[in-house]
């Protein structure tokens, strides 16, 4: 193109710069907002004033983008580098730079949109097979003989409900069916462990029931719990399942074919382990029912042999005999009243022994290892370093010297010992290593 192609009639007015830039914003406003992007989060970072600045990048070209405190603290998406999401936002132009930026509104994983959608449809194929159905519910056993659990060995979900269940059931075995509770191995790592316990179950009558569980996550760390798979073995339970998975706002196709939901693992647990206080208020309700049974029957059994006597010409012998035989009977019930309280009155003694046995041991356990750590942290000290005769040399600036050609000769250095400082100068240097 020549020269003269870029001329300008000498009566076109020149742009301010300002103007410019504000018509180019104008230009972008009108064209393309709103818009949504897909791309890398890069070199995110989150001002003093609440604000976040990151670039969006692909293999194409980058976007500079402000996500403003009030979006982002209402955003469900933690944003990393590295992490790759769609955002909904508008175009603007900064203009005490004249930057292209991005306003962001909105984030949300890449693709989530699309698994929602598979999730919807997942969700009604399993539901027209009738697995959803209210009826197939049961009803969780109140007073379980034993527990199963199912969830990965490493989550932190099986942390929380083995100290669920030692806390209000310590007497009643659990059993663990492990398996990957997020990843492509998952959904079959799953299935195979439902199928164990429940083997187990028609085995040996136990587990009774059987807690899923896992912590919270994306919807894409929770997907296992969407597979079709999972869902039709669970349906094919032989004992009532409760599934805690993720945090009370997650959902999974998990949720909706299991006999009980819970919000998160610890109430999942805490569902089927009555704690041992609530079984002694119960068993105190019942004997109280029990005495009070036991008495009207007594005191109707009393006017009943009062009325006899009323209907008899001569009674005395007839009343004394009657008399005895009901003051028989009422001690016979009395001692057997006794006895029954007090066999639950130790059975509560030895729950309740075996309860503090275990937290007695799980105390102790914790400060061993407290202990351990505090003596770890010791050993890292550096003042123990420097008593055994070692010392840290630093230059005027506050800067470590780890090499003799990080100095140079005059130079004032300061040695930390053991007790005390000196400051020095340096005489010569030798780079070379000393043996």
């Amino acid at each position: 193109m020549s020269r003269a192609s870029f001329e300008l009639p000498d009566d076109e007015p020149a742009w301010p710069v300002g103007a410019l830039v504000a018509a180019v914003a104008d230009a972008l406003r009108a064209r393309f907002n709103p818009v949504r992007v897909t791309g890398e989060v890069a070199g995110y970072l989150r001002a003093g004033s609440g604000h976040a600045y990151f670039t969006l990048k692909d293999a194409q070209g980058q976007l500079r983008c402000a996500f403003f405190r009030r979006a982002a603290e209402a955003s469900p998406v933690a944003l990393r580098d590295g992490l790759r999401i769609e955002v909904l936002g508008r175009l603007d132009v900064y203009a005490p730079r004249g930057d292209l930026q991005l306003v962001v509104e909105r984030v949300r994983l890449a693709g989530q949109g699309d698994l929602y959608e598979r999730f919807l449809r997942l969700k009604a194929a399993l539901q027209a097979e009738g697995l959803f159905e209210s009826a197939r519910k049961r009803p969780l056993p109140g007073f379980p003989s034993s527990i199963g659990v199912v969830t990965s060995l490493d989550a932190a979900a099986l942390r929380d409900v083995a100290a669920t269940l030692a806390r209000r059931v310590p007497h009643l075995p659990v059993r663990l069916y492990p398996a990957a509770v997020q990843g492509a191995d998952a959904p079959a790592q799953l299935c195979a462990a439902l199928r164990r316990a429940y083997q187990d179950h028609r085995d040996t009558g136990a587990p009774a029931v059987l807690l899923l569980v896992r912590g919270g996550g994306s919807l894409e760390d929770l997907w296992a719990f969407n597979d079709p798979e999972l869902v039709r073995t669970m349906a094919q339970a032989p004992m009532p399942i409760v599934c805690g998975v993720g945090h009370e706002t997650d959902v999974t196709l998990a949720d909706f074919v299991a006999d009980v939901r819970a919000p998160t693992p610890t109430a999942a647990a805490e569902l089927c382990a009555p704690a041992a206080a609530t079984l002694r208020e119960a068993l105190q309700r019942q004997a109280e029912r029990l005495r009070a049974a036991l008495w009207r029957r007594f005191d109707a059994q009393a006017q009943h042999l009062d009325r006899l006597a009323q209907r008899l010409a001569r009674p005395s012998a007839l009343t004394v005999r009657e008399r005895a035989r009901l003051q028989a009977h009422e001690h016979r019930l009395e001692r057997m009243l006794a006895l029954r309280i007090d066999r639950q009155r130790q059975h509560l003694l030895r729950l309740e022994q075996a309860w503090q046995s275990a937290w007695r041991r799980d105390t102790e356990r914790r400060r061993l290892q407290l202990a351990h750590w505090g003596a770890q942290l010791a050993l890292l000290d550096p003042h123990l370093v420097l008593q055994r005769g070692y010392a840290l040399v630093t230059d005027a600036q506050g800067h470590v010297l780890t090499r003799a050609d990080q100095t140079a000769p005059d130079a004032p250095l300061h040695v930390a010992l053991a007790a005390g400082r000196l400051d020095v100068r340096v005489s010569a240097v030798h780079p070379e290593a000393v043996p």
